[in-house]
Order: C-alpha cells, then structure tokens, then sequence
C-alpha cells in the first residue's frame, strides 16, 4: 500500500471519521481506522461496532493498492501537526505505516486490516431523502430534549418520523418536548425510527449547509445516514416512544404574542437569581404573570429579587405559573423568528412555544410548582 494526498483532504476524510472512534474499547483494533486505497480513491473507516463511518477521498497518486489499520487518534495528531502539502504514506517490509511530509518521518505500528468490522451491508427497507442543510437543522434544534437518564433508554435518543410526506423530529426528557418539522417529498413509506443522541452528535457535525441530499435509510435495529462520498451506520433504540400528539394540548386559555428576542433577554437576565454561588445545587424558577398587554418575569432567592416587564399582546385569562428558566431558554435560543406565541392552559399545565407565521416546530415546556 502505497499513496500521495494533498494533507487537506486527508485531513477531510479524517476529520469525518475519527470522531467515532474514542477510546471506550478494549479491543484494540475498535479504536484503529481502516485505510484502504483502491484504483479509484482512499477509503476511510471507523467502527466501534454501535457507530460505524466510512469516508472516500481522492489521491494525488496511488503507487500501490492495499489496505491497513493504524491506531485513529495517533494517526490524526500526525497527519494534523504536518505542514500542508503533499504527504507521502505507505507500508514498509517491516509492516510499519511510514509517512512522508518535506523533512518529517513517522512510523506507526499496523494491525491486520482483515479483523478489522466493516460496516454492515444494510438492505435499506424504508427512506427518506433530505437535504443536508434542512437535516442539520432539525438535529440541532431538537437534540437539546434528549435525555441523560439512563434508565428510560428510549428517551436517550430522537424519532425520527416519516408521516404523511413529513419529517418530524422528536425529543423529549420528561421536563419538555423539541418537534421540528420537514417537507419531504420520496418517502418510501411512513416509518418511524430512535436515534442515540450520542450518535445524531456525530452525524450533525458531518452535515453541511448545503442542498445536498442525505438519505436516510432503515432495516431492522439499524440506520443508514448516506452524505455525499460519505456513509454513516448506527444502531437504533428499541422501545416505544412516547405518543407525543397525544401529550401536547390542544386546547388553550391564555396566549401570548411576544417578541422572541425581548423574551429571552428577560429570562435571561432574570435567572441571573435562579443559582446563586452560596446554593449551588439549589434551583430557584422564574415566575411568570400574564395580564392584559403585559408578561411580567420575576425570581426571588435568598440573595435578592429580580423583575422584568415585557410587552405583549394578550388574549384570554391571566394566569400566574413558574418554570425552570434553562428549560424556557434552551427552546428559546433555538428558534430563529422575531415573533412566538406562547400558549398557556393552568397554571399545571404546560407551556406550548410555537412559530407565529407556520407549524415547523412545537416545544413543550413542563411548569413548576411556585410556593405559596
């Protein structure tokens, strides 16, 4: 095995891959890359057996085909740390991994490139195409709700469904919902599917602002991510996920329409109260009180009180109901209109943030009880 590379592109395909590959096996070879050169380009591959991500690159030159495993990180300190340029890497007759860059020489031990996993062959059974910009979107502005808790696994994860010529994408940690929605039009058929959080990380930092299409396929406990010269698998959560329609109400007796931006300036600043440096593990909400043409945002602690008036308008009861600020501002930061509705139904029951002007996204915000 024999090629030359421009470092840049190598440092391309590196970066797509390496990031599934830490150092959480005692397997050796989970934590190597495979580097396979063809007659048509290089290969990139990692797989931890649950991620697997495999990347193809062009070569300046290919003197010799072959294939070979080195230890991932190592290998992309090295490659990271030379001058750019032309890199020069092969295997010498002592199976060391030489590579060549102006003055520099590194050798890296190798490990049997045919014990290394390939990524599973998936026989795609249902998808979905969309573009990578819209894709990227709706990972990153739902996978704030994903749960940490281990022990409702399923919640750990996104759904990712396909109904009626729509993308929804749906987390949810028990405190509140992220639904954002997508136009799609070549589904094969409705299908629904729970992505680890862990792996939607990955796969979003992979995804472009661009139109180019990524297919998403499914079979089995498994999905197929397909990005252009790139290909990422992982495994799929099993259980039942929450039947969020029937959990978001749809009633209301209170609704607001409020500035996004002043909104979330208030909150912010109120919060400033929520955690004070004397009670670090003590959390205290912001309170909330709905009149006519007015939201007032309040949070009283042991070290003082903070209050902020915003301008809104109004209709329906007044209402006074207290949240954990993180929850309100994490939905908040991710939403891009100038304007939000905020509708209320009791003062124990939650809060619906939705778009003025269409339905592409719904967060969910579960109230707190205000002491007495």
């Amino acid at each position: 095995m024999k090629f030359v590379c421009e470092k840049e592109k190598l440092m391309i395909g590196l970066n797509t891959v390496s990031r599934s590959s830490v150092s959480r096996t005692t397997t050796p070879i989970l934590d190597g890359i495979l580097i396979n050169v063809t007659n048509e380009n290089i290969i990139l591959t990692t797989n931890d057996s649950e991620i697997g991500m495999e990347c193809k690159i062009e070569y300046i030159e290919a003197l010799e085909t072959g294939k070979t495993v080195v230890d991932c990180k190592m290998f992309c300190d090295i490659i990271r740390k030379l001058p750019n340029g032309e890199i020069t890497i092969y295997v010498n007759d002592k199976n060391l991994l030489v590579i060549e860059c102006e003055g520099s020489i590194y050798k890296l031990s190798t490990l049997n490139a045919n014990e290394f996993p390939l990524l599973p062959t998936i026989n795609v059974e249902k998808s979905v195409s969309v573009s990578s910009k819209i894709l990227k979107e709706l990972i990153k502005k739902t996978i704030f709700a994903i749960s940490m808790e281990e022990n409702r696994p399923v919640f750990t994860g996104s759904l990712f469904e396909v109904k009626e010529n729509l993308l929804n994408v749906v987390s949810v940690d028990g405190f509140r919902l992220a639904l954002r929605k997508a136009l799609v039009t070549d589904a094969s058929e409705d299908f629904s599917a729970i992505v680890p959080g862990k792996y939607l990380n990955e796969i979003v930092k992979n995804l472009q602002e661009a139109d180019d299409l990524v297919k998403i396929g499914t079979a089995k406990n498994q999905a197929l991510f397909e990005l252009p010269n790139c290909k990422i698998v992982t495994r799929l959560l099993e259980g039942e996920f929450l039947n969020y329609n029937n959990v978001i109400p749809k009633d209301k007796e209170t609704r607001i329409k409020v500035n996004k931006n002043s909104l979330q300036g208030a909150i912010e600043r109120a919060s400033i109260f929520s955690i004070t440096a004397a009670e670090k593990e003590k959390k205290y909400p912001i309170k909330m009180f709905v009149t006519l043409g007015s939201l007032i945002i309040s949070c009283t602690s042991q070290i003082g009180d903070a209050k902020e008036e915003v301008i809104v308008e109004t209709s329906g009861k007044e209402l006074e109901i207290g949240f954990n600020p993180k929850y309100m501002l994490d939905a908040l930061k991710v939403i891009d209109d100038e304007e939000v509705y905020l509708d209320f139904g009791s003062n124990i029951s939650p809060c619906i943030i939705r778009s003025v002007v269409d339905d592409t996204y719904t967060y969910m915000v579960l109230p707190v009880r205000l002491k007495e």
